[in-house]
């Protein structure tokens, strides 16, 4: 009995033994596991998912602003504009905090030098966004003193907005200045949701000066239609209910809408360049591609000039005559009507003639596409495509209208060439400017490796040059607009000086008698500058008359006698701001191709 219970205790033990060394290496095994997860879970997952939850939470910010004002075209009594603006005051304050945070963190870590974007923004798009800043604080100031004016009857939400506005203004311009080239690699996640907040604020800001835009313009159409005999038609009245204070609130009412335009570009420009700033989180830059483009040459600049000046002053000439004419009989009505659709096929044949060249000569002379990664880039390319679909639609629904309209005005067939020429335009233009901004530079190679290149390098010796010159090459006058202006740049750029390479610069070393010292653009580089310039005109052109009230398609009837009313308005209240957008960022892509030719 003894001896079996031992033998009992003996199994009992091994069994034991081996149960522990099972539950020893699970445990290891789960430890493993867990371990995984952990880092899965705090290094890779910011990484894959953040820009998702960022983007997701934007996203439903604007959505809530939408919804908002939504329940506010309908002009019932529970949502009202101050509810609107209490939300977008709240968006703004939260921006203006965490600005606030990332510059003071960045001032604290002042000797690591952050990595920048220098394909980010240039300093003309800044200088632009400036300008266009320095009208809406003049729209803001406009409406505090609109509500000094009835401040017995509105809401105090009215006076408190602008002067938030001003402020979220001013500090958001003094980013763009010095941070919006910032490539963020530190709190990744948290500055992640930072910056697409600012996106998606700017956005509904955006979407806040639009609504409110074309609310007005509808309702001076209305007002147009009500005198011509048209019957049926709600006139919002837009006015508080109490008497002004002040002899200047209609002079601030009535200025606000010739600065929407303004306001509006300004907001969607700069949520274009933050979103840059947000897929640059994390980035890692290639250096080789993140230099300083050489000084842009302006030599055989006529063509293009003079014929872009004919536009812009033609396109002042038909915007004022149009604006004067429609508001009269229905006679002179028609006659501006088909003024404009003339003087609108004209400027699309040249324009569509200039893209067609510009690709012409680029299928003449083959290049390899530069295929590396640029965020700026991708996003410009979106979203000329992008903005180009409210211009097509409204484009096919005229052709639609002209075919189905029982009606025949004298504009009739000149509206269908208008509207297929809109869309070739379109066509040909983005074409051209995306084509011009993917293709590598001819000289890029030569000119990378001169910029690139050990300081050393600038006087050797080459022997495959030796049968012109004999000997001995100075590349500091081989060619001193690519080599040592690239190189200066770049060297003061990275913070570098050389001595030695300043005080060669300036010596007196006889040039080659056959050596030119200004090497002026080959006739291919000019012709496509002139294209860049005269559309560049154009496309300012073809912004401001819908800007400032020169809408033919709310008026020439055809449209709305195809689709009605109701959904006629609602279709060019998507458009039309899309189409404003297109044109000024084409503006913004061709002043980039002229300077990149």
């Amino acid at each position: 009995m003894v001896e079996h219970g031992g033998l009992d205790l003996m199994c009992l033990n091994k069994s034991y033994s081996h149960s522990s060394t099972t539950s020893s290496s699970s445990s290891e095994r789960e430890k493993k596991i867990f371990t995984k997860l952990k880092v899965s879970l705090t290094e890779d997952y910011p990484q894959k998912n953040a820009e998702i939850l960022s983007g997701q939470y934007g996203t439903n910010l604007l959505l809530i602003g939408v919804s908002l004002m939504l329940a506010i075209a309908h002009h019932g009594a529970s949502v009202k504009e101050e509810h609107l603006l209490s939300f977008i005051t709240t968006l703004m304050i939260l921006q203006l905090i965490w600005m606030i945070w990332y510059i003071v963190s960045r001032d604290r870590q002042s000797n690591l030098q952050p990595e920048k974007d220098v394909h980010a923004t240039t300093c003309w798009i800044r200088g632009g966004l400036t300008l266009l800043a320095l009208l809406s604080l003049i729209m803001d100031a406009f409406r505090i003193g609109y509500f000094v004016g009835y401040r017995s009857c509105v809401s105090a939400v009215l006076g408190v907005y602008p002067i938030i506005h001003a402020t979220h203004t001013i500090a958001q311009v003094h980013f763009l200045w010095f941070h919006i080239k910032d490539v963020i690699k530190t709190f990744e996640t948290f500055e992640r949701f930072g910056v697409i907040h600012a996106v998606f604020t700017n956005l509904l800001l955006w979407c806040n000066g639009v609504m409110s835009e074309a609310e007005h313009f509808l309702n001076n159409h209305k007002r147009r239609l009500s005198s011509l005999g048209y019957v049926n038609l709600t006139i919002v009245d837009m006015e508080p209910h109490c008497n002004c204070t002040t002899s200047a609130c209609s002079m601030f009412s009535n200025s606000l809408y010739y600065l929407y335009p303004f306001n509006i570009e300004y907001h969607i420009f700069v949520s274009a360049m933050l979103f840059v700033m947000w897929k640059n989180i994390g980035r890692s830059i290639n250096l080789q591609y993140n230099r300083k483009r050489p000084a842009t040459r302006t030599q055989g600049l006529v063509v293009g000039p003079i014929l872009g000046l004919v536009a812009l002053a033609s396109t002042i000439g038909v915007l004022v005559v149009y604006i004067i004419h429609v508001e009269e009989s229905m006679d002179t009505r028609e006659s501006a009507i088909a003024m404009f659709y003339c003087y609108g096929i004209v400027m699309l044949v040249f324009m569509c003639s200039a893209g067609a060249t510009g690709l012409l000569i680029y299928r003449a002379d083959p290049m390899p596409m530069d295929t590396t990664k640029n965020p700026s880039r991708t996003l410009d390319t979106e979203i000329l495509f992008g903005s180009s679909v409210g211009s097509w639609l409204m484009s096919w629904c005229s052709v639609v209208a002209v075919a189905a309209s029982s009606s025949s005005p004298s504009y009739r067939w000149t509206n269908l060439m208008y509207s297929l020429l809109i869309v070739l335009e379109k066509y040909i233009q983005n074409l051209f400017i995306i084509e011009s901004l993917y293709r590598q530079r001819e000289d890029g190679e030569r000119e990378d490796a001169e910029a690139v290149g050990p300081v050393p390098e600038i006087f050797s010796v080459t022997s495959s040059l030796a049968p012109p010159y004999n000997g001995i090459i100075n590349r500091a006058y081989e060619n001193p607009d690519k080599g040592c202006v690239t190189l200066e740049n770049e060297q003061v750029e990275n913070g570098q000086v050389y001595g030695t390479f300043s005080s060669r610069k300036h010596s007196a070393v006889p040039l080659h008698a056959g050596s030119n010292v200004a090497e002026t653009p080959s006739k291919k580089r000019q012709i496509l500058k002139n294209i860049a310039v005269f559309l560049f005109m154009c496309n300012i052109s073809l912004w401001i008359l819908p800007a400032f009230g020169c809408r033919p398609q709310y008026d020439n009837g055809l449209e709305q006698e195809t689709f009605g009313f109701t959904i006629w308005t609602t279709v060019l209240n998507f458009a039309v701001p899309m189409n404003l957008f297109y044109r000024m960022h084409s503006v913004a892509s061709l002043f980039e191709v002229f300077r990149r030719v």
